[in-house]
């Protein structure tokens, strides 16, 4: 019997379906346990529609600030806003959203080629809606702190705050695990300092909510060729450059998309909020250089812990994982100021002694 077969979420799940035989999952996924069921009350008349019911994996470790306290509160919020989000049910006070039925943009559209026209400017009026919604229009709950909330338009302090998280809840609270590993492939804490001498000196721009991780698997294209938007998890309120920034990074359009992109961008945000794109010469840049730093610390820890339980396992198996990392270095030398890049051969040896250390 798998770990999942008695989980308190598929429990919650079974009496939710009221039937055991009717749930589906857990889904793949790495933040959450996720089953899907169908509701009789909840039941579209055009289509079969099956809803999805979450809870976290404990001992997770997260990589990313989460601002609002619950994604379905924030789904409810923003119906009738953005056009492209599921639909949010409540079951005895539990929240549980439309599965979206279809295909992820990154299984029609694999990483580094461009997507259809049509699926493109329903992107770009996702961007627009966005800018639409800010601090002041959105009363819902927040649980990061003051500190978190920057005044309108500081877009250092904003930016500020995203390396702090990733400086001392990803670096320095896991160094005890991983300072070796990090030493060894380059990466110190003075890589922060030069971090934000990089990155400082932002122009302000208004802001409004962000996705903040839109990315080809957290787009849906449903069978009528639309397009939703699922895991809202990370959004927040901040700069809306960061989220074209976080976009472009995590897409990896070719050039001339990518340029179509920013370009389509500018004109949507500065059509509907002024001042949106403002500096996006300079900063833009800047905002790619901080998620490919950001990148490093998260990778690395991911890498090193999806490399599975036997210590003896043979060194090729390691070729992937050390590939990507050196990818993942090379495009933040500049950023974090690095000094060398380990070879695909040292951080594959790299992983195997951290792995061997873990294991013994």
């Amino acid at each position: 019997m798998s770990p999942e077969a008695d989980s308190r979420a598929r429990q919650r799940a079974v009496e939710m379906a009221n039937g055991v035989n009717v749930i589906e999952g857990p889904l793949r996924g790495y933040h959450h346990e996720t089953y899907l069921f169908p509701l009789p009350g909840a039941v579209r008349a055009e289509r079969p529609v099956r809803w999805k019911f979450r809870e976290p994996y404990r001992n997770l470790l997260w990589f990313d600030r989460r601002c609002f306290s619950s994604e379905e509160q924030l789904l409810v919020a923003l119906e009738g806003r953005i056009s492209s989000i599921p639909d949010v049910f409540l079951v005895s006070g539990t929240g549980l959203q439309r599965f979206i039925e279809g295909e992820t943009l990154g299984t029609l559209h694999k990483s580094a080629s461009s997507i259809s026209d049509d699926l493109f400017m329903q992107i770009m009026d996702l961007f627009g809606q966005l800018v639409e919604v800010t601090e002041e229009t959105l009363p819902i709950d927040r649980v990061c702190g003051s500190e978190d909330r920057p005044s309108d338009g500081d877009t250092d302090r904003f930016l500020e705050r995203l390396i702090e998280f990733s400086e001392q809840r990803v670096y320095v609270q896991n160094l005890a695990r991983f300072e070796r590993l990090f030493a060894e492939l380059g990466v110190e804490g003075d890589s922060f300092k030069k971090l934000r001498k990089h990155v400082s000196g932002l122009r302000p721009r208004p802001f409004c909510l962000l996705h903040a991780d839109l990315h080809r698997e957290n787009f849906i294209v449903d069978p009528d060729r639309r397009l939703w938007a699922i895991d809202w998890e990370l959004a927040m309120i901040g700069d809306p450059l960061y989220d074209l920034a976080t976009h472009l990074y995590l897409m990896q359009y070719p050039p001339w998309q990518e340029r179509r992109t920013v370009q389509e961008w500018c004109t949507t945000v500065e059509r509907i909020r002024p001042g949106s794109s403002s500096g996006l010469e300079v900063d833009l840049p800047r905002l790619i250089d901080y998620k490919r730093a950001q990148s490093v610390f998260t990778d690395v820890i991911r890498e090193a812990l999806s490399l599975d339980g036997e210590p003896d396992r043979h060194r090729r198996e390691l070729a992937r994982p050390a590939e990507k990392l050196c990818r993942i270095l090379t495009a933040a030398i500049l950023p974090l100021g690095l000094d060398f890049v380990p070879s695909p051969s040292r951080i594959a040896a790299a992983l195997d002694r951290w792995h061997r250390e873990q294991a013994g």
